[in-house]
């Protein structure tokens, strides 16, 4: 148990440019746990296992969870083509952590998301954890971006309230 602790907490340390100790109430069992989160969401996504996709979140209702996207500007620039209205950020109330789950367990096609660069702050009641990603759908890169969550302590530990994350895909000048 101590040798992973150890191995995680190195990784999100090393993988986090900016990160900076902890501060006052932060220590590494938090840090840790804030990575074993991270990476129980990949792994959840990867394996369709939606009870432990929905466990990480602090509500199980989609107006609970803050789940914002914005779009990359030659992206929307290529969306607008087809729909003049598309805005960079609009609120999509189909778009929530929900319907990712309900898609990714209803189709027999591999899906999943390549996370790296993680960043974690937190003084051991909040946290901020930032990364880049990169969504696979049967093995195909589909969009890309930076994903950014607020976590909070509970007494059931760490949970996701809200997460914003901006897409680029093919249309994108930085492929």
């Amino acid at each position: 148990m101590n040798r992973i602790f150890l191995f995680i907490f190195c990784v999100i340390v090393i993988g986090c440019e900016t990160h900076t100790v902890p501060t006052s109430r932060g220590n590494p069992n938090d840090v840790a746990a804030i990575g074993q989160v991270v990476e129980s969401f990949r792994v959840a996504l990867m394996t369709k296992d939606k009870a432990t996709y929905m466990s990480l979140f602090f509500s199980d209702k989609p107006e609970d969870i803050g789940w914002q996207f914005v779009s990359e500007d030659s992206r929307l620039h290529e969306v607008r083509k087809t729909i003049p209205t598309a805005v960079k950020a609009r609120k999509i109330p189909t778009n929530t952590f929900v319907a990712l789950i309900n898609e990714i367990t209803e189709t027999n096609e591999p899906r999943e998301e390549t996370i790296a660069n993680v960043c974690i702050e937190t003084d051991g009641e909040v946290a901020s954890v930032s990364f880049d990603y990169v969504f696979l759908a049967n093995h195909k890169k589909i969009n890309w971006g930076k994903e950014m969550w607020q976590l909070v302590r509970t007494e059931k530990g760490w949970k996701i309230f809200s997460v914003i994350y901006s897409v680029r895909d093919e249309w994108s000048e930085a492929g």
